[in-house]
């Protein structure tokens, strides 16, 4: 049995075609981001719908439309098939009764990173990449750290000294070669690209879109959703967006189910949430432009979506146009409150970026861009746990022989 149905890599921007079967970064025509594309008659002739129901529960459950061609490269952690699950209280508290929220908190190493780390790193190892490096804002490093000792690597992560400080401690466990920088991922991505430039192809940079394969890993939120729903669309995916990988990555597996044709009825629309102290993919959509401005003095609690200015803007933007969809920033104020609205009625400790999506939920309800009876799902990308400065938690010390009333 063919493992993985991949073609070639395509440039999302120009359409150049690229081999998918040497290591790639960006286009060699004009430097954007590519693309894995796939057979996807031989997919269809190979395999359907119900077939994935008698797989392993874990993202590689969708290996023909994966880039790893051989099942011994998967450098696995039983990443994927994240609970789809319904929160009645909080829905009725926003006027959304059929909300749903895609929990990526519970996949390894916290948070949805490990999606697009556990394919990327699985591919570059398959392709003979024994060193990597990349900038991140936490999550993204330290789970490349992670999936890369899984897999053999060595791994030098770069990222700023104010990123969460879990994330660091991750990345010291797994034996990666970090680096701490006084800055923004921007400056971050400068330190990396030096250290690729002057290693003479020794070292692989993987940073966000400048590598093909996360995204594919990330696209399988989007397969998953489709499956966990019958092959049907929610009407709504509401998206935290930094780099924007993951709703890129969602869009890509729309298409491709669509042509597939294994999903019934129209295309969610596609929400871009970002923090109003770092927007610059709200700001281009609101003026209707087809690429970002760098966003200056960004700053943010929701830490994963401080993101000055995505590589793959263009794409976020596309796919926003193309499901009629929509970008909304909202405040640390906003985000922060509806982090313990969700914990204190549903239980759930979101992530700060997982929050701005739920508040985005919140407001675009109240306004009536999301109507009463429609399904919403809200992907909250990581564990609350990885931010315990987010809440505090003062209370009394009690004596042992005290009692409370």
């Amino acid at each position: 049995m063919t493992y993985s149905r991949l073609s070639h890599l395509e440039c999302g921007r120009c359409g150049a075609r690229h081999d998918a079967d040497v290591p790639q970064n960006l286009c060699t025509e004009c430097g954007k981001p590519l693309l894995a594309r796939y057979d996807l008659d031989a997919v269809r002739s190979s395999v359907r719908p119900e077939d994935f129901a008698g797989r392993a529960p874990d993202l590689w459950r969708y290996h023909e439309l994966l880039p790893v061609r051989n099942r011994k490269s998967v450098a696995g952690l039983g990443e994927g098939m994240t609970p789809l699950l319904p929160l009645t209280r909080y829905g009725a508290r926003i006027g959304l009764p059929r909300l749903l929220m895609k929990d990526e908190g519970l996949v390894p190493t916290g948070s949805f990173k490990a999606r697009g780390a556990a394919v990327g790193v699985s591919r570059a190892a398959e392709l003979g990449v024994r060193r990597l490096a990349m900038p991140t804002n936490g999550n993204a490093g330290a789970a490349w750290a992670l999936y890369g000792a899984r897999a053999g690597l060595t791994a030098t992560i770069v990222m700023p000294v104010d990123a969460p400080r879990i994330t660091r401690h991750e990345c010291a466990a797994a034996g990666a070669d970090l680096h701490l920088v006084d800055g923004l991922i921007s400056d971050a991505g400068r330190i990396v690209g030096d250290l690729v430039a002057s290693s003479g192809g020794a070292v692989f940079d993987a940073s966000t879109l400048k590598e093909p394969y996360r995204i594919e890993g990330k696209k399988t939120m989007g397969i998953e959703i489709a499956e966990q729903l019958g092959w049907e669309w929610p009407d709504v995916i509401l998206y935290p967006t930094g780099g924007g990988v993951g709703l890129i990555g969602i869009h890509k597996a729309m298409l491709e189910l669509r042509e597939l044709g294994w999903v019934s009825g129209p295309p969610p629309r596609l929400v871009a949430v970002q923090a109003e102290g770092c927007a610059p993919v709200v700001r281009a959509f609101e003026r209707g432009d087809r690429e970002t401005r760098y966003w200056e003095d960004a700053t943010t609690a929701a830490f994963g979506i401080n993101v000055p200015k995505p590589l793959g803007d263009f794409l976020i933007l596309e796919a926003l146009a193309e499901t009629s969809g929509t970008a909304i920033a909202v405040s640390d104020a906003e985000l922060l409150a509806e982090l313990r609205q969700v914990a204190a009625l549903e239980g759930a400790f979101v992530c700060p970026e997982g929050a701005a999506a739920f508040a985005a939920a919140r407001r675009l309800r109240a306004d009536g861009w999301i109507g009463a009876d429609e399904r919403v799902v809200v992907l909250n990308t990581g564990a609350g746990l990885k931010y315990p400065e987010t809440v505090g938690a003062a209370a009394a010390v009690l004596a042992a022989g005290d009692r409370i009333g």
